[in-house]
């Protein structure tokens, strides 16, 4: 089980990655072009929103079954860089660009006029994917190479 959720985990961030650059480049065209916020741009945003919750739900799950986590004893995992990446630092970057990408959510639904919910999504999602970015980067995986 663990293999298939780690394939599943490293193959879906594609996916995840593609939303958030396509509701980026939506977002900041709308921002930009002051266009209105269609329904297609709600249903964008929160296909993005949702896929990003599930990888990391999947993420979750691989946390408690990871061989690279070790919980037991901090002090030897925190002076270990690989140990100390899994077990805190990836989580920590994945769980606060989750966090980026459902504040953005939230307050461009609250947002009333049009080019500032496209703003609002540019900046929250632009940040969570520059997050999220930079936790793969520092994971020694490529963004774009082999998905396992």
């Amino acid at each position: 089980m663990y293999s298939f959720l780690l394939k599943f985990h490293s193959g879906f961030r594609y996916l995840v990655l593609l939303l958030l650059v396509l509701t980026i480049v939506q977002a900041l065209a709308g921002w930009f072009g002051k266009k209105s916020y269609t329904e297609t741009n709600r249903k964008l945003n929160l296909f993005g929103l949702i896929f990003a919750h599930i990888q990391l739900l999947v993420g979750l799950i691989l946390y408690f079954y990871s061989p690279f986590v070790k919980l037991t004893e901090m002090a030897a995992t925190m002076k270990d860089a690989s140990l100390r990446y899994w077990t805190v630092e990836h989580l920590g970057m994945m769980i606060f660009g989750v966090v980026l990408i459902t504040v953005g959510h939230s307050k461009s639904k609250k947002a009333t006029d049009a080019v500032q919910k496209h703003r609002t999504v540019a900046i929250f999602y632009g940040l969570a994917l520059l997050v999220i970015l930079v936790a793969i980067v520092q994971s020694g995986r490529p963004i774009l190479g082999s998905a396992s």
